[in-house]
C-alpha cells in the first residue's frame, strides 16, 4: 500500500491573549504563507489570505486544539499535514 502524501507546515504563535481568548499566528507550507487567528474560546479559526486557505484550515485547526496548552508566543512549530501542496 502506498503511503500518503505529506507537507511539513511550520507555524509561529505571534500573539497569544487568555483574557479575549485568542491567538495570532503566521503558518506556511508547500510554499504557501497564511495568517491565522484562533478564537480559542469559541472555537472559531480564520486564515489569510484566501489562496491555498482550504489545504491548511482543517489541519491547522487539529493541530491547535491538540497542543493549544503548549505554544507560547513567539514559539516556532512544526505539524504534518496528509496532502501534497
Amino acid at each position: 500500500m502506498p503511503s500518503l502524501p505529506t507537507t511539513t507546515a511550520h507555524l509561529r504563535v505571534i500573539r497569544q491573549s487568555f483574557s479575549d481568548q485568542l491567538l495570532n499566528g503566521e503558518v506556511s507550507a508547500g510554499g504557501f504563507e497564511w495568517q491565522f487567528t484562533w478564537a480559542f474560546g469559541r472555537g472559531e479559526l480564520s486564515v489569510e489570505p484566501s489562496l491555498g486557505r482550504a489545504l491548511i484550515q482543517d489541519a491547522l485547526l487539529r493541530f491547535l486544539v491538540k497542543t493549544d496548552y503548549d505554544l507560547e508566543p513567539g514559539g516556532d512549530y512544526i505539524f504534518t499535514v496528509r496532502a501534497r501542496f
